[in-house]
């Protein structure tokens, strides 16, 4: 009989799990949108369109509504004659990625409907584009 030969195994390297730059970030600037502007904070929303999901899941998704391209971040609060705020949410370099070609088609779309669009690369830039529309006067709505 044979003895049994290890050369041939080889034990599987666990995979790192992928760190989620983006997301990280983006739950700093709530917390921070939190504690410095409550009433922004309240109504600012998350849209989850990216990610991995099943492929029957996706489907249904897309049934559902879910666009490709649509930004990250939207505040429903009217502004300097916007109607509101839309912001694409990347990491801060060298974490970040570019933005995708539907993206960048519904970033211009929403800018021809009256709406502030924009790409923020990181925390830090997201909140000063978040201060900066929130010192903007109300957009005033005529009757």
């Amino acid at each position: 009989m044979k003895p049994l030969s290890l050369k041939s195994f080889k034990p599987k390297v666990p995979r790192a799990k992928p760190i989620d730059w983006e997301g990280m970030e983006q739950k700093a600037l709530l917390l921070e949108l939190a504690m410095r502007h409550p009433v922004a904070a309240k109504l600012i929303f998350h849209v989850p369109n990216g990610g991995h999901r099943h492929k029957q899941v996706a489907i249904e998704l897309k049934k559902q509504g879910v666009k490709a391209g649509i930004p990250d971040l939207i505040l429903p609060m009217a502004r300097g004659g916007y109607f509101g705020l839309y912001l694409e949410f990347k990491a801060t370099p060298p974490h970040d990625s570019p933005v995708s070609p539907s993206q960048d088609a519904c970033l211009h779309a929403l800018i021809e409907q009256g709406y502030l669009a924009m790409v923020c690369r990181g925390h830090a830039d997201a909140m000063e584009a978040l201060t900066a529309y929130l010192k903007l006067p109300r957009t005033q709505v005529a009757a």
